[in-house]
């Protein structure tokens, strides 16, 4: 009875917090890199502009989920007992706060930096004559021959406004006529800068001023209606429902589904409208009439719409003084600097890597000496989301073309990547690669990479496993870690895993790796309890799990429980966190911290002290209902010793980090970690510094080695 009544505590909505709010509290919590001073002036420009990019993406994603399931009169509650519709409320209230706070920090903070540092952005009423000169002659010989205007009348109903674009409403009136005003409206060309310079020609003694491509169109929006006096213009931008929903059981061509979805998402529902403070009253009624958003979706902001062009801004020359120079570009991986062949080094024993603190080269390299290896008889991949120009794209066709199995699984369903992954998915089959698109109803989300190559002593499988994409660009942004092993057993299990991606073979029992969604979330369940019962018999119990997001009811009531049971437990987790940390009687073993820093944190790595017998794992999926159940991903064990004490150190020392973690109290509130004694510790710049301090050591080792042996004649 007592074991029951304990469960029962443990669902109760107060000890969970809502997904939508937490994913909310980290967005504030990248907002508040903008507002750092301690950042260079350009980062924290960076950083405003990826909490509106995350933002776009929240209201195309997560609002529109919650409208549907308003729209259709779904009322179950969360987790956290809220139903959709007090989500939806509680979500707009908080964004129009966060949003307040955006355009707070750009106008009262970013604004004035970047004028002390002589970069001035202007609406062009302060401009002199010359600059007004200069920006009117460019919008007629670059600007004037791209735009569309058009009006709306009882011929011409209200155009379909793409989402995300940015355009120019305008109440107009005949100059000549009745008094009947009229509507028009035209798009921003995305196909043109935002931001243009305005030439400085006093040998750089005023600042350098830029200014926005809208307030030069709307300067010269008389040009665009000339039988007409234009009474109130300003911009406005729409955000639309951009979730796909795809029936896979009743599509008989999933990529010929998904290429029709694409098209639809530019004009999914109207859910978030952004307008200027002091837009005309009777123009914002039009619009959002039209547009059919409500009044809690409307958005009026102190400043230019879209702060994402602020990245754009990032890359303007002359201020790299005011960017981030601490952190260190990747460095090789002392392990592969021999110039032994790949798969030598990977016989010799595991290697483990640490992106993007290690290169992604590797992994490269990996599918390239693949591709033209002449024992090697298969490649098999799955692919989620690449790079525009992917080298692995280009190996894995060159392998094909070089009579290799070349068996490649392309996650179609990758959100915003789909149009991406079809490209490449026609491009690899017309290679002769054999493409696979995952199984219905699931997310191809695992990453792993099998090589099949023949020896001397019989085949070897040689096997790559990561928690994050294959992408060469991200994994110079991403941290994640990456294994290369020739281990028969995880051998075995990977061949299972294409196996079963490919066809329905199912195998009866696996050697090493966990998949989902068969019984990675019973592992997972499994080794929390395992930690409970070590507690609870007075051996030493402890789990440390870092991770993007965790979610999932289940996993958080069994820490919940281990928690009680003396399991101290320490979570570092960058975002979504529905547990609640701290809490008398529940939780208090318990910690949660989030770092949000130069890189995007990305990987998951699991510790469980297991009465002193440690395990260490890594894998693709986050504690989350969807990577749980709806997706395949891989858990993997790290057994090599000299391996597992890497990836202690990384959890170590991000759970000693004092510049970017951020702590959750028993509130469910974030505090930024203050440093102890005055001691800063970055984690980010900590593991950069430990990649170069390997790199020093080999090279060291590497002289030690070889230059007592080289001959005069070769030192000459």
């Amino acid at each position: 009875m007592d074991k029951g009544k304990k469960q029962a505590d443990f669902d109760r909505p107060e000890l969970y917090i809502n997904r939508e709010l937490s994913w909310l509290q980290f967005n504030e919590r990248v907002r508040s890199e903008a507002e750092d001073e301690s950042n260079p002036l350009f980062e924290r420009l960076k950083f405003l502009s990826i909490s509106a990019s995350n933002l776009d993406e929240f209201f195309m994603v997560r609002v529109a989920s919650l409208k549907d399931m308003i729209n259709a009169d779904y009322k179950k509650p969360d987790i956290a007992g809220m139903t959709p519709s007090e989500q939806l409320e509680a979500v707009l209230s908080e964004v129009h706060k966060f949003v307040d706070k955006q355009y707070q920090i750009y106008n009262k903070q970013l604004v004035p930096a970047l004028l002390e540092n002589r970069l001035k952005i202007t609406d062009g009423m302060d401009l002199s004559d010359k600059d007004l000169e200069y920006v009117d002659r460019y919008f007629d010989e670059y600007v004037y021959p791209v735009l569309t205007p058009m009006a709306v009348d009882s011929s011409r109903p209200f155009p379909l406004i793409r989402n995300k674009s940015l355009n120019i409403g305008a109440l107009l009136k005949k100059k000549e006529g009745k008094d009947d005003v009229d509507f028009a409206t035209v798009q921003v060309p995305d196909v043109l800068p935002r931001v243009l310079e305005i030439p400085c020609e006093d040998n750089g003694i005023c600042p350098r001023k830029i200014i926005f491509l809208e307030q030069i169109i709307k300067r010269n929006m008389q040009k665009l209606f000339l039988n007409y006096d234009i009474i109130t213009s300003a911009a406005y931008r729409v955000g639309r429902n951009a979730d796909l929903s795809i029936d896979e059981d009743e599509a008989e061509d999933l990529l010929k589904e998904i290429e029709k979805q694409i098209k639809r998402r530019q004009w999914g529902q109207a859910i978030r409208l952004e307008v200027p403070k002091g837009i005309d009253k009777k123009l914002l009624k039009f619009i959002a009439d039209e547009l059919s958003v409500e009044d809690n979706e409307i958005y009026m902001v102190d400043g230019p719409l879209d702060l994402t062009f602020l990245f754009k801004m990032y890359k303007l020359e002359g201020f790299d003084h005011l960017k981030e120079h601490s952190y260190r570009e990747p460095q090789p991986v002392p392990e592969f600097e021999s110039g032994e062949n790949i798969f030598d080094v990977i016989q010799k024993g595991d290697v483990l890597m640490h992106h993007p603190y290690q290169t992604f080269e590797n992994v490269v390299k990996f599918v390239e000496t693949a591709a033209v290896d002449p024992n090697v008889l298969a490649i098999k991949q799955t692919l989620y989301r690449v790079s525009g120009n992917s080298p692995i794209i280009a190996a894995l066709a060159k392998a094909a073309d070089n009579g290799k199995q070349v068996t490649v699984l392309v996650e179609l369903k990758a959100r915003f990547d789909e149009e991406n992954n079809i490209v490449w998915a026609k491009m690899l089959e017309k290679a002769g690669c054999h493409v696979i698109y995952g199984l219905v109803g699931l997310k191809t989300h695992c990453k792993i990479t099998l090589v099949v190559r023949r020896q001397e002593d019989g085949i070897m499988r040689y096997v790559h496993l990561g928690t994050g994409n294959y992408n060469d660009s991200t994994a110079k942004q991403y941290t994640d870690v990456g294994l290369f092993t020739c281990s028969p057993a995880i051998g075995e299990d990977a061949t299972a895993v294409f196996n079963m991606l490919s066809g329905y073979s199912e195998p009866l029992g696996w050697n090493k790796l966990s998949l989902a969604p068969l019984w990675l979330k019973d592992r997972i369940i499994y080794l929390i309890r395992r930690e409970a019962d070590h507690a609870r018999a007075g051996e030493s119990a402890r789990i440390v799990a870092k991770m993007n997001a965790i979610c999932h009811k289940d996993v958080i009531a069994e820490l919940y429980k281990a928690s009680c049971a003396g399991v101290k437990v320490d979570l570092i987790v960058r975002g979504i966190c529905c547990l609640r940390a701290g809490v008398p009687g529940v939780s208090e073993n318990i910690t949660v911290r989030s770092i949000v820093g130069n890189f995007l944190e990305h990987s998951r790595i699991f510790y469980f002290e297991n009465g002193g017998s440690p395990e260490f794992y890594a894998s693709s999926a986050d504690w989350m209902p969807r990577n749980l159940e709806r997706r395949v991903e891989i858990l993997f064990p790290v057994e090599d010793k000299v391996l597992c004490d890497k990836l202690w150190n990384i959890l170590d020392t991000e759970l000693k980090d004092t510049e970017k973690a951020h702590v959750m109290n028993n509130k469910g509130v974030y505090v930024k970690k203050e440093a102890k004694d005055g001691e800063k510790i970055n984690s980010q710049k900590i593991f950069g510094e430990e990649a170069a301090s390997l790199t020093r050591k080999f090279d060291a080792s590497i002289s030690r080695v070889f230059i007592p042996e080289m001959s005069p004649e070769a030192k000459e």
